[in-house]
């Protein structure tokens, strides 16, 4: 890799890798080491092929998928990780958005790896579900399919998050239209 290629390269890692962290930390669970692991062995392959690649944050984000799918695909997966304790549940006064996300990514850890990553990039990436199926390399009913249960099982396991989706949405009146009286 020439000098100015370094450069750019160094650029992209410093101003982008925040972002792709957290994206890494979703698609593993919330295991920011894995996190870690699967965004630097990206970075890795970029740095390989920095001088070929158009949009290094697109190829970037086709690898830490692909490493992602490749990991849950393995014969023998790795191990949960067994804890004293479990963690503390956050109670009914959510301050901000903090205990929100603590909800959120102890639910997704809890999600199988291919029912995360299809929730990652459906909601996270805002991907549409032509693009998930092809990351995935599977149909767009299965992407379909596997995020309603997802979805499903991710309400299960976190109620408190029910009250965020679209559903919720529908059953809560609106407060910015009055009522209209039907008269006979």
């Amino acid at each position: 890799m020439d000098a100015e290629s370094q450069k750019r390269f160094r650029e992209f890692v410093e101003g982008r890798s925040a972002a792709l962290l957290r994206t890494a930390v979703l698609l593993t669970g919330g295991d920011r080491h894995a996190a870690e692991d699967l965004l630097q062995n990206a970075l890795v392959k970029a740095a390989g092929r920095w001088s070929r690649i158009e949009d290094p944050e697109a190829y970037v984000r086709q690898v830490l998928y692909r490493q992602q799918i490749g990991r849950w695909r393995l014969k023998w997966p790795r191990r949960e990780v067994a804890v004293a304790e479990p963690p503390e549940r956050p109670g009914a006064d959510t301050a901000g958005g903090a205990d929100l996300r603590v909800v959120m990514r102890a639910a997704l850890a809890r999600l199988t790896p291919r029912q995360r990553t299809v929730l990652v990039l459906r909601y996270f990436e805002d991907l549409p579900e032509a693009d998930v199926a092809g990351i995935l390399g599977c149909t767009v009913g299965t992407v379909r399919s596997t995020t309603h249960r997802s979805l499903a099982r991710l309400r299960a396991l976190a109620p408190e998050l029910a009250d965020l989706g679209p559903a919720a949405a529908e059953a809560a009146p609106s407060r910015d239209i009055p009522p209209v009286e039907v008269r006979p």
